[in-house]
């Protein structure tokens, strides 16, 4: 049954606002993959148990506060004529759901990257789809149509994310809007909501409310951007670039703009923010975003898995080529050759307990932790001081701040 739209009074309310978007969503989604063959439904269940299964859901609370700073803007009018869409609590709490499932998509695809086993204490979805294989007995290799299926799993996130950002439902044709101007004619339609394609699925469906323009301009840079990141993440692990400089490009755009940047800029851009304002909130959110993932990186390697979900030390069995790695071998190369030999025979391999202790060790001693944590408070100082400075109102300001500073010292 579909759910009212809760309006969040703050934003610690916004991850259970946007888990009752993704529930209305997924209950029109799932039965239209299951209307397609019963396999496939079984599927769209799987991704949509991965997304309902938990996370930080920081991206859609990025997307609340950037429409929230938007609405806040002092001197902000809105014209008789301007289309309410992006005016009001549901649109955002939208795009906020849609950004959990382009994650939804980045995480699926990240852990056959990574050959991961686990994701938040769970199995990876591409060894759910293994075991599967393995248990009807199938034709071929169970972990070979694992990984087969589970792109296409994280592919369908990605095609769900689209459809909801821009206020589709699989299995329900948009005829037209009621009361809306077309993007391309200018002609008003006369025909209003959505009609179902299969049964009576749509009969309670709410209004059409497309993205505005700069809106769908945003979101589809933050698609490439992320996927681009991705993309130089694995080149860097291939090519074993350990430069910093590599490191932060890949940060830059996978993490930083799609993380915290892009959702301010979406949320701000939604609710008709000036210029200055949301340049004012991608500068924010590009420090955030870095030090949110400089903060990855030491989870990544001294994370407790009980907190993380994910196992200890994973970043450098999987050879990722993060900043703290970045760091700790250009300090150590330049103190001791050798323990920069030493460090490197620790990343891309499994490593035992004692292993692990050791590279932990070494990048304690040379220094490379203690400068992490450096960077880390200068970029929240930076974000922080932007924040201060920046034309919105006082109540989100707060909130803002008190999101950041859990953003850089997380510990999961």
């Amino acid at each position: 049954m579909t759910s009212a739209f809760p309006t969040p009074t703050s934003l610690d309310a916004v991850p259970a606002a946007v888990e009752t978007e993704l529930r209305n969503f997924f209950d029109v989604a799932v039965p239209a993959a299951s209307d397609i063959a019963p396999v496939v439904g079984t599927a769209a269940e799987l991704v949509r148990d991965f997304v309902l299964q938990g996370g930080k859901r920081i991206r859609p609370v990025f997307a609340f506060a950037g429409w929230r700073c938007g609405m806040s803007e002092s001197g902000r009018v809105d014209s008789d004529e301007a289309s309410t869409v992006g005016r009001e609590a549901r649109d955002a709490l939208r795009v906020g759901a849609a950004l959990e499932l382009v994650q939804a998509c980045a995480l699926i695809h990240d852990d056959i990257i990574d050959r991961s086993d686990t994701r938040r204490g769970q199995p990876t979805l591409h060894r759910v789809f293994q075991s599967r294989h393995a248990a009807a007995s199938w034709a071929g290799d169970p972990a070979d149509h694992g990984v087969a299926a589970a792109i296409l799993a994280g592919d369908l996130a990605l095609a769900w994310a689209d459809d909801l950002v821009h206020d589709h439902r699989p299995g329900v044709s948009t005829s037209s809007t009621s009361g809306q101007t077309s993007s391309t004619s200018g002609q008003t339609s006369s025909t209003s909501g959505q009609t179902s394609s299969t049964g009576d699925r749509s009969s309670a469906t709410p209004e059409y409310r497309p993205l505005p323009p700069a809106v769908g301009a945003t979101w589809a840079a933050m698609r490439t951007e992320v996927l681009g990141g991705q993309f130089l993440d694995i080149v860097n692990e291939a090519s074993g670039d350990d430069s910093a400089a590599a490191a932060y490009r890949v940060m830059e755009f996978k993490t930083a703009a799609y993380t915290v940047a892009r959702p301010l800029e979406l949320g701000a851009r939604l609710a008709g923010a000036s210029e200055d304002l949301v340049a004012t909130l991608r500068k924010i959110g590009h420090d955030l975003g870095i030090a949110f993932q400089l903060r990855d990186d030491q989870l990544g390697v001294f994370g407790d898995p009980e907190r993380t979900g994910k196992p200890s030390g994973d970043d450098l069995v999987s050879g990722k080529r993060t900043a703290l790695l970045a760091t700790a071998l250009r300090r150590a190369d330049d103190s001791d050759p050798a323990l920069g030999s030493r460090l490197r025979t620790f990343v891309g391999r499994p490593l035992d307990d004692d292993e692990l202790g050791s590279a932990r060790a070494l990048l304690v001693d040379v220094g490379a932790v203690a400068e992490m944590e450096g960077k880390i408070d200068d970029l929240l100082g930076a974000a922080l001081a932007a924040l201060d400075a920046a034309d919105i109102g006082d109540d989100i300001r707060t909130e803002l701040t008190a999101v950041a500073h859990r953003t850089a010292h997380r510990e999961a």
